[in-house]
């Protein structure tokens, strides 16, 4: 049984009233179901946790090993752009990790282009909606059924 440790950042808590034509109708609740149904039907543990504070954020990343997390699914939000904080703890830890995004920040404003963390993910899933999640965490579940774990 692996354990996986899901990481929503800032302003991700108004997902379903904040900007719904950029990052869709779901709420962060719904997300979070999605992910634990997903996970106990393929008999793993999740703990989930979403801040809008990034040094929570960041002790989490480097409470990971401690809590024996096989790997991190982090949407970093606004953090992408600039946390070096939170950047620097997953250099730290070194457990792998996959960067989420609802929409395609390569796609939008210039500042949100540039991601602190893309160079030190495992993989970047991004523009895809909920789905950015699930085929996310489908990636971290297939690690654990691969001898290698593919880390």
């Amino acid at each position: 049984m692996a354990h996986f440790l899901v990481l929503h950042g800032p302003n991700l808590n108004l997902l379903g009233q904040r900007e719904p034509d950029i990052y869709g109708p779901q709420t962060l609740a719904d997300i979070n179901a999605l992910l634990r149904a997903k996970t106990e039907s393929c008999g793993h543990r999740l703990t989930v946790m979403q801040s809008n504070a990034e040094h929570e954020l960041v002790e989490a990343v480097q409470n990971a090993p401690g809590n024996h997390v096989d790997a991190i699914l982090i949407n970093p939000a606004a953090f992408t752009h600039t946390s070096v904080a939170l950047r620097d703890a997953f250099a730290a830890v070194r457990v792998p990790f996959i960067e989420v995004h609802l929409s395609n920040p390569h796609s939008r404003e210039p500042f949100r282009q540039q991601s602190y963390f893309s160079d030190l993910a495992k993989a970047v899933i991004c523009g895809m909606g909920v789905n950015s999640y699930t085929f996310a965490l489908e990636q971290m579940i297939q690690w654990q059924a691969t001898p290698a774990k593919q880390k």
